[in-house]
């Protein structure tokens, strides 16, 4: 793969983030304004709240409600539900035409060419995904002897597009008896033929990162959450 190739795909990653993932965030963090979007636990909102600040005011609550959500579950699912759109939009040069299968590229290690799905962390698969995974590529293992392609089962692979081997949870593990799970900086270099070209991408989301100050909009709907749990109570 080229420089400039490269370069494209960071590019590319960097609008993705910006104008998928960040705007999403932002208008989920918006929702988080109405105490109905919560599943409030009132044997632990004075606990946490206490836990987060050192009292249990309005505020105080609000904010042991809103963190966990802004800060971990909503930009997460966020992230994940949005890896087809990560694969058509950032890596489509390497768009599939085959039923159940992300990516299909050529291996800068091996130099074969690989059928791959694409997941967005180790612990993004469940037990209903594993069944899934391994009927799709079944099927194509079907199709490649009925046209007579030469297609091994090392050239069926999972690819997550960050974290490490150590990192994958049991469903992982499970397909990776039969089909590889290359991970992080292995799938990119895989996939590039540069070793570096993982933390070059972390590098520019970053970038994107430190453009976003979202406290401004944070503090307000902290705030008026905080009133409809003043009068709520």
């Amino acid at each position: 793969m080229t420089n400039l190739e490269k370069e494209e795909i960071l590019n590319k990653a960097k609008e993705f983030f910006k104008e998928t993932i960040v705007l999403n965030h932002i208008k989920n963090t918006k929702k988080l304004k109405n105490l109905k979007n919560f599943k409030v636990n009132p044997f632990l909102n004075t606990y946490l709240a206490n836990f987060l600040t050192g009292t249990s005011d309005p505020e105080s609550i609000a904010k042991a409600l809103i963190y966990p959500r802004v800060l971990g579950t909503s930009i997460t699912t966020s992230f994940g539900t949005n890896m087809q759109y990560f694969c058509n939009r950032v890596l489509d040069g390497f768009s599939s035409t085959t039923s159940g299968i992300d990516l299909e590229f050529v291996d800068q290690l091996d130099g074969r060419k690989k059928f791959c799905q694409i997941k967005s962390g180790p612990n993004t698969i469940n037990k209903d995904d594993v069944d899934t995974l391994i009927n799709h590529f079944s099927s194509i293992k079907r199709l490649a002897r009925t046209n007579d392609m030469r297609i091994s089962l090392d050239d069926l692979i999972v690819g997550v597009l960050y974290g490490n081997p150590k990192e994958l949870n049991s469903h992982y593990r499970k397909i990776n008896k039969d089909f590889p799970v290359i991970v992080g900086k292995e799938f990119w270099k895989r996939l590039t033929g540069d070793a570096n070209f993982y933390h070059e991408l972390i590098n520019a989301v970053g970038e994107v990162a430190i453009e976003v100050d979202a406290t401004t909009l944070l503090d307000d709907i902290i705030h008026k959450l905080a009133d409809e749990i003043r009068k709520s109570m």
